[in-house]
């Protein structure tokens, strides 16, 4: 089958060997979680639990707030300790519920519907809205919502895992194929879609092999190989390349261009949620990096803490230089290990000095590299200089709105120029500005 690729983009080392030959674990309970009411995008969940409350495993804490908002749901047994601020995966402060955690689960009942793709659509939409799904990528993206789009005749499923690091995914779809294609008949089933895509790059080569083999027979769904490259697990970049469609940019939707988005694990998780009524909570974590020990794929409850994955990889064998939650492309570095995963926390990376790259911000040399490999077809130095003189309507024609924060840019920047950062400040500005003017 031919590979296939979208245009521009860099090619970094992408590191997974560290990690990608480890089967998915799944270590004991932890004393305690910390469960963040904004693990999603949109409105923070408003919580329903008091300190000092007593929760079972799976019972629902937070409740959606909005129709861009999402269901959170205890991952352990125990009693409510706190409900304040606390660091999240992004390294900031976010409102949680901290839970003692029991030494043995008392879940909420849960059930063994096998004929679950006989349900109506609209139940099947609202299993994963109880269930508090969301895309587990990194956007966070309410599944259900996704779910509700009209005129769609493709779904692809996102097994490309592009960051340099991360191969949660990438044990996912050794291990969990069966759900993974499972996830994928009930968003064909609920969208109406005739045709099923997963789209996984070509350094996965036995995942692209063991899902082919769950697929011998079903026409309707294709495996398709696709051309390293990233930020190739883009929705854009990777509805262009399975599908050469191209989402517009300013505000253009897949949904656009008739198709629907959905990551591997999301689809594992919707599978859980419509057969089962499992919440989501709990995920598949990469704790890697040349610092750590034993570098390995967890599969963990939501609100761990970094301090909890660490011990279970049996520690450093280097002192840390960085650490980066996510990958090094687009995740977020982080202060210390205190902070906690949420539903989109695919990997925690340690690093060490040698790896680190840290030099003082040049000036723009007007290489144009950066224009080069934008993804998007972006002016990313033109973006920068808006943003540095506060010209943001210039910065906004030049698509500060559009950009996805691949980092692209950045990696080629001969001037070490912090172009996310600044493009992160003049998106922050026109927000700022655009929220001003509904207040009008």
């Amino acid at each position: 089958m031919q590979k296939k690729t979208f245009k521009y983009g860099v090619h970094p080392p992408d590191f997974k060997s560290l990690s990608s030959g480890f089967a998915i674990e799944t270590p004991g309970l932890p004393e305690s979680v910390t469960l963040f009411l904004n693990q999603h995008l949109g409105k923070p969940a408003i919580p329903l639990v008091s300190v000092g409350d007593s929760v079972k495993t799976g019972e629902l804490i937070a409740q959606q707030d909005g129709f861009i908002s999402a269901n959170v749901h205890s991952s352990v047994t125990g009693e409510v300790e706190a409900i304040e601020d606390f660091v999240d995966a992004s390294g900031k402060l976010s409102k949680g519920i901290r839970i003692k955690a029991e030494k043995e689960d008392d879940w909420v009942d849960l059930v063994d519907d096998e004929k679950y793709l006989d349900l109506p659509s609209d139940e099947i939409i609202k299993r994963i809205q109880d269930a508090g799904v969301v895309g587990m990528g990194g956007a966070g993206f309410p599944c259900y919502v996704k779910m509700m789009s009209k005129n769609i005749d493709t779904v692809i499923l996102n097994g490309v895992e592009c960051e340099p690091y991360i191969t949660s995914d990438y044990r996912l779809m050794l291990e969990k194929g069966e759900q993974i294609v499972a996830g994928m008949r009930i968003f064909m089933k609920v969208l109406g879609a005739k045709k099923g895509i997963i789209g996984i790059e070509e350094n996965k080569p036995k995942a692209i092999k063991a899902l082919h083999s769950l697929l011998v027979g079903q026409s309707d769904i294709d495996v398709q190989p696709l051309e390293l490259k990233y930020p190739q697990g883009a929705e854009k970049q990777v509805i262009k390349a399975c599908l050469d469609r191209e989402v517009p940019n300013q505000g253009g939707l897949p949904a656009d261009v008739g198709v629907v988005v959905q990551n591997v694990a999301t689809a594992v998780a919707a599978y859980q949620a419509v057969r089962y009524r499992k919440p989501l909570i709990e995920r598949v974590v990469t704790v890697t990096g040349s610092a750590v020990r034993n570098p390995k794929n967890f599969y963990v409850r939501l609100g761990v803490s970094f301090d909890y994955l660490l011990e279970e990889a049996k520690g450093l064998i280097a002192p840390i230089a960085k650490i980066v939650s996510g990958g090094p492309m687009m995740g977020f570095a982080m202060s210390d290990t205190q902070a906690s995963i949420s539903k989109t926390t695919s990997a925690i990376v340690f690093l060490r000095e040698s790896e680190i790259v840290s030099k003082e911000e040049g000036v723009c040399i007007s290489c144009a590299r950066c224009i080069d490999v934008c993804p998007l077809y972006l002016l990313p130095r033109m973006i920068v200089s808006s943003a540095k003189n506060k010209l943001w309507d210039k910065a906004q024609k030049s698509g500060a709105l559009d950009c996805l924060r691949c980092g692209s840019c950045a990696y080629v920047c001969p001037a070490h120029i912090k172009m996310v950062q600044w493009i992160d400040l003049a998106k922050a500005k026109l927000n700022e500005r655009a929220l001003g003017e509904k207040k009008i």
